[in-house]
This record gives C-alpha cells, structure tokens and sequence, in this order.
C-alpha cells in the first residue's frame, strides 16, 4: 500500500508552499483584469483568499488520486499539476484548453490529472466522488478520491446521502468542506441551526475535524493524517477547512451582505500574508526571493494569456460533436 513520505517542515518546503499559494493568487488576480477587459466572458469565481485549502491538501495526495472540486476551482486544477496555458484558455474558450473550449472557468477536467472537475451544480460533486470511491474499492484499486466542495452544499440532500454511503460502504474518500461562511450571499448562521460542518459528518459515525483553513501547514496537517487513515482502510474522512473568500461569490456579486470591517479583519489574516509574515521574522524569506517568486510566475501568466489569445475557437461545424442527444435535420 502506498504511503506519502512524512512531512517536513523546512525552510525549502514552506517556499514550495508559499510559490503555489502565490502563484494561484497572482493567476487569479489576473484573471480578473481579463475579466473586465472581456477576455474571459460567462461566469468567473475567483479563490482569492482559500488557496491554503487547496495546496495544502494536495500535499498528501498521489498522483493516481482523483480529485472533484466545485466551480470554483481554478486554484486546485494548478496545483493538481494543469498547466496554466491550458487552465487559461480553456477561460478564453479556446480549443486548447483543458476542456478543449467546452467548460470554460467552471468546468475544468483533465483525465491525465485524475482531475474530474468542476462542478457548476452546488453539492454535485459529492455523489460523483462517491461513484469514483466505490468504483475503485470494487477493482481494488489504492486510490483515494478528494473532494471539496462549500458549506452551501451541506444544505443539499446529496450531501446527507453521500457522507451516509460512504461511511455504509466504507469508501476511500476525503471529503473537503471549504467553509467560507458565505454561500453565495448567504451567512452560514442564516441557513444552518449546526454551523459546525464538520459535526454534520461526524453524526454519520464518520472521523471528522476542524482545521484553519488560512494556514496552509495545519491544513496540510491535518490532511496528511486523513489521507494516511484513509490509505491504512478506515474508510472516509472529513476536514472543515475554515476560510474566507476575499472576493465576491462571483464577478457580478456586489457583496452587499457583508461589511467592509470584515473583510479587512480576514484580510490581515490571509493564508500568503501569514506564512511570508512568519518566513520574513524567522530569516526563511529573503525580499529578493519573494520579488523572484513574483517575476517567474507573471512570466508564466504572460506565456498562458499569449497562448489563450493565439489558440482557435472551435469551428461551427464541430459544436455538435460530443452531445448525446441527436439533432435532427429538417
């Protein structure tokens, strides 16, 4: 059975974190300049401000596990190892995209990745990571399948159903509730009586924990032990991820119910302003590192909007190709 090497925490590692976080951040901020000069159209949810989830979650994942994610998941396909060329023009729309131009900013999917996708569909994800789970547990297969999806989903029947299975079958499966507090306008003491998540799955008799999803070690943890109880046949496990969106819901949200105090109190504690805060006092972070940092990932965003810019949009003809419905023809 496979087994991730333990973690260690260094000075080189806890670069590697800060790198991924920040090059989701910066790839993320521009997109959203692309998004206001009409580069990037249709829907566009930033993760400006959870990117500790994601990477430090993937930490403790192999490369043959399957990961499923919600709209929101430009920051995971990087870090699962898309390219950012192809996760960019996929944006655009472009044939060489990820999703070849079909899914755009919510629906990114890379087979190669073991990267099942975005989910436009709030909880959607969840049952598929349960087929996923339970296909590889009957063709015995040593995969862990990860799921994240927000604290809005919980309000979804899927969610009950999927924690309620994959405890009955014992599924390979790590669930990742990113709570951000807000489904979409909505606060989480608005629509929950339980806003602890994590005690929602753990009434299905499954391991369930509580970790702080702006610091991307705890998370990475905290992952790395679910990810090992999962491998050694104990069945699902469940990490709330606490966290806060920095940007709206989506590009068009106005974010009317939430005050700017707030926004600012989750702002100081941000998952890359804490962890270059804490390298820059203990002598790990040199400035002329983290300006390096910087300029290597602009570079690589600017190759991905040239590539986005220069790829083809899919010729009319071929629009039909991959539909399962048939079209008649008058």
């Amino acid at each position: 059975m496979k087994q991730k090497n333990k973690m260690r925490i260094n000075k080189e590692h806890l670069s590697q974190l800060l790198y991924q976080m920040l090059r989701i951040r910066l790839f993320e901020e521009r997109c959203a300049e692309l998004y206001t000069q009409e580069k990037i159209r249709g829907f566009l949810h930033l993760y400006i401000g959870q990117e500790a989830v994601a990477v430090g979650v993937c930490q403790a994942l192999e490369a043959d596990d399957a990961m499923i994610c919600t709209y929101r998941e430009h920051g995971h396909a990087l870090t699962r190892g898309l390219s950012m060329a192809e996760v960019m023009a996929e944006m655009y729309g472009k044939t060489n995209g990820c999703s070849k131009g079909r899914g755009g900013s919510m629906h990114l999917f890379s087979a190669k990745h073991n990267f099942y996708g975005g989910n436009a569909i709030v909880a959607g994800g969840l049952p598929l990571a349960v087929g996923l789970a339970l296909a590889d547990k009957q063709q015995q297969r040593d995969r862990v399948t990860c799921c994240f999806f927000g604290e809005g989903a919980v309000a979804e029947g899927e969610f009950h159903e999927s924690m309620n299975l994959a405890v009955l079958w014992q599924l390979p499966i790590l669930f990742v509730c990113e709570n951000n507090l807000y489904a979409m306008g909505t606060a989480l003491e608005r629509s929950e009586s339980e806003t602890d998540i994590y005690q929602k799955a753990a009434s299905y008799s499954m391991p369930a924990e509580s970790v702080d999803g702006m610091n991307v070690v705890d998370v990475e943890v905290a992952a790395r032990q679910a990810v090992t109880a999962i491998r050694q046949g104990s069945g699902p496990y469940f990490l709330e991820c606490h966290c806060y969106r920095f940007k709206g819901h989506s590009m068009f949200d106005s974010q009317l119910y939430r005050n700017k105090s707030e926004v600012e109190q989750w702002l100081s504690k941000g998952p890359v302003v804490q962890l270059t805060r804490w390298m820059e006092q203990n002598y790990h972070l040199p400035a002329a590192t983290l300006e390096q940092f910087r300029q290597q990932i602009n570079s690589e965003i600017d190759d991905a909007v040239v590539q986005a810019e220069q790829g083809e949009l899919e010729p009319l003809e071929n629009l039909l190709n991959d539909v399962y419905t048939e079209v008649g023809h008058d």
